[in-house]
């Protein structure tokens, strides 16, 4: 499959989608665009921002599209009272909405938090204390425990994915927190996988 990356960080969600795929990362942090590279050689990885790069290449043959947009802004974290007030970032949104028409015929996945209002489009499946906004059918999953976030310090592990003694400018706690699960992210590969290989069936049925 061609696989487009967006925000993709250090590769949490990418972590066990094996190497026999066409991926494509885009990073805003060069720094942390660096360590993808490390971890993922096979990668094309770009350094810009995921968000632009997205509406100018949408249309650009993807199979799967996987975007993780920030979530400082919309997470519940903001009502705790000890946050000055924010608007939420509507990038969120507007991806899943350009996404949800014409303009891309491929599958597409957007990962968040879980919001400290309604969301303003309905999620497919909540899976780990996170939202996502897909094309395609998906059930819950249980997915295997991790240790809290809170206790998370940015040099113990997270996920298999380890920090420690990495030269890296960037807040490595943050890094760590900000992993998508490998789990759910190899679960989401499969089932569109599933789902382009019977499409295909279906194609040579009809021949």
């Amino acid at each position: 499959m061609k696989i487009l990356n967006l925000y993709a960080g250090i590769g949490g969600n990418r972590a066990l989608w094996g190497n026999e795929h066409q991926i494509t990362a885009i990073e805003y942090n060069s720094e942390i665009a660096k360590e993808y590279s490390r971890l993922f050689p096979n990668d094309t990885v770009i350094v810009t921002d995921a968000h632009q790069y997205l509406i100018d290449h949408v249309q650009d043959g993807w199979d799967l599209i996987w975007s993780s947009p920030p979530c400082p802004s919309h997470s519940r974290i903001n009502t705790d009272g000890n946050h000055p007030p924010r608007y939420p970032d509507m990038k969120l949104y507007e991806e899943i909405l350009m996404l949800s028409n014409n303009w891309y015929k491929g599958k597409w996945v957007v990962e968040n938090v879980i919001p400290y209002y309604e969301p303003l489009i309905k999620p497919n499946v909540e899976i780990d204390r996170h939202l996502f906004w897909c094309n395609f059918k998906v059930n819950k999953i249980q997915v295997r425990a991790e240790k809290a976030i809170a206790y998370q310090t940015g040099t113990n592990g997270r996920y298999g994915f380890n920090l420690k003694g990495i030269d890296i400018k960037a807040d490595k706690r943050q890094v760590l927190r900000n992993l998508v699960n490998p789990d759910i992210g190899l679960y989401f590969l499969e089932r569109a996988l599933e789902l382009k290989e019977t499409n295909k069936s279906n194609q040579l049925t009809f021949l």
